[in-house]
């Protein structure tokens, strides 16, 4: 949100002065102007071609009830500044962020995508059973919008149905209705129900957005708070709820049914939607939520038990005391103090071990952050050793020269030492180092 400020505000273009990049950003509506549009098939039929204009410019739906439909939809200021034109002027989370709200706006000017699919249907039967095995497969016919644009995969990894896979048609051979296959082999496998992954900041957004709770200029603080009141923690891109987290959540769901629940935000919000409509009267609103929920307040602190954290003891004498450290919860996370508290106040850091050995000096690095929150890893031995790296490493040596392998990106690492590139997922099972 910080760097599309910027790039609403306006960024300095050199010669140009500064300049707004992109339109209002903390709204919800799809609403588009007309000179944006033909600006934006001007530049489609410049660099991608004719063929790629529908006849005429799309119209989107609004999805969510009461949108802000004062604003324009999220998209560049001018579609002719393209992110190449801009890459010496924009640091590189601005161009990326940039590029990413360029390509969806062109992309929603374009025209759909085409494919040619066919399913294929396997029937195999034996003595006393009758078995349907169902294959579907496509090509792409024409790229439309794609040739822009395409959502990466789900990072939830969803997979498709069992008894369904997706090919590309290219694998398919020439296949008539009727014809009798042969059973070359057969490779059973027994899938178990699994629970759905826990979500990702990108997928909890896309939460919120389903149930209609909150609005685009609150997901970034909704995201922020519950991590940094501790009640959920990242571990591997996903948010899994802490001890805290857990506490707090069945407490407000015991006492506070009506309004821990899905739908009570998205409720509200249209209420305050008709109070603005005139539709309502903001009086019989707030008396008909204050009421019960004076009530509920009233019972909860009669009921509500006093729950507090123990703290976790580890293997380690406080320094000053000599009596056993222990993990505490603090506003800023867990840190470390001793149990002989208030008599004795030493405190230590948090040091997240990673399971990976320092390449200078062969101490554990460990995960810290910077004062605005930003993950980078480095040697628990500091200041004595100043090893750090803002890419996560990871346990397997550098097949080339046996140096510190950090990730590059989803599949690939790279090595700190002679820069050779991997793919993560050719590089051997090592359990983490965490002697």
């Amino acid at each position: 949100m910080a760097v599309a400020q910027q790039l609403y505000e306006g960024v300095d273009l050199g010669e140009r002065g500064p300049t707004g990049l992109i339109t209002y950003m903390r709204t919800d509506s799809t609403n588009v102007s007309g000179v944006a549009q033909s600006e934006a098939r001007d530049v489609i039929a410049q660099i991608y071609g004719k063929e790629f204009l529908p006849a005429e410019p799309p119209v989107y739906k609004t999805k969510t009830r009461g949108a802000q439909e004062a604003h324009e939809a999220i998209r560049p200021t001018s579609p002719g500044r393209t992110p190449d034109s801009l890459r010496n002027d924009l640091t590189p989370e601005q161009l990326k962020l940039y590029t990413l709200v360029w390509q969806r706006f062109i992309a929603s000017q374009m025209t759909p995508a085409e494919f040619d699919t066919v399913t294929v249907e396997v029937e195999g039967k034996s003595a006393e059973h009758e078995y349907r095995f169902r294959l579907a497969a496509s090509s792409l016919r024409f790229s439309g919008f794609l040739a822009v644009y395409q959502d990466v995969a789900d990072e939830n990894g969803a997979a498709g149905e069992a008894d369904e896979t997706e090919i590309r048609m290219s694998g398919l051979p020439d296949l008539v209705d009727g014809d009798p296959l042969k059973l070359i082999d057969l490779f059973p496998e027994q899938h178990f129900t699994q629970p759905p992954p826990r979500y990702t900041e990108a997928s909890l957004v896309r939460a919120l957005e389903e149930y209609g709770i909150g609005r685009p200029s609150t997901y970034a603080p909704i995201l922020t708070t519950i991590q940094q009141r501790g009640y959920v923690r990242r571990e591997n891109k996903r948010l899994a709820p802490t001890d805290i987290g857990e506490v707090v959540n069945e407490l407000l769901v015991e006492h506070f049914p009506e309004i821990v629940d899905l739908g009570f935000t998205a409720r509200m919000e249209e209420e305050l939607d008709e109070i603005a409509e005139g539709s309502r009267g903001w009086a019989d609103v707030i008396r008909e939520f204050y009421v019960p929920f004076a009530e509920d307040m009233r019972k909860a602190e009669r009921l509500m038990p006093e729950v507090k954290a123990e703290p976790e003891l580890i293997d380690r004498a406080c320094p000053l005391c000599g009596k056993p450290l222990v993990i505490r919860h603090g506003r800023f996370g867990k840190f470390v103090g001793c149990s002989d508290f208030p008599q004795c106040r030493h405190t230590e850091p948090w040091l997240e071990r990673i399971g990976v050995r320092c390449p200078k000096d062969g101490g554990e690095l460990v995960e810290r952050k910077t004062r605005k929150g930003r993950t980078f890893y480095g040697c628990a031995h500091y200041p004595a050793c100043e090893f750090t790296s803002w890419k996560r490493p990871l346990p397997q040596p550098c097949p080339q020269c046996g140096s510190l392998l950090v990730v590059e990106n989803r599949d690939h690492a790279v090595c700190t030492s002679c820069g050779n590139r991997v793919r993560q997922a050719e590089l051997p099972a090592v359990e983490p180092d965490t002697a």
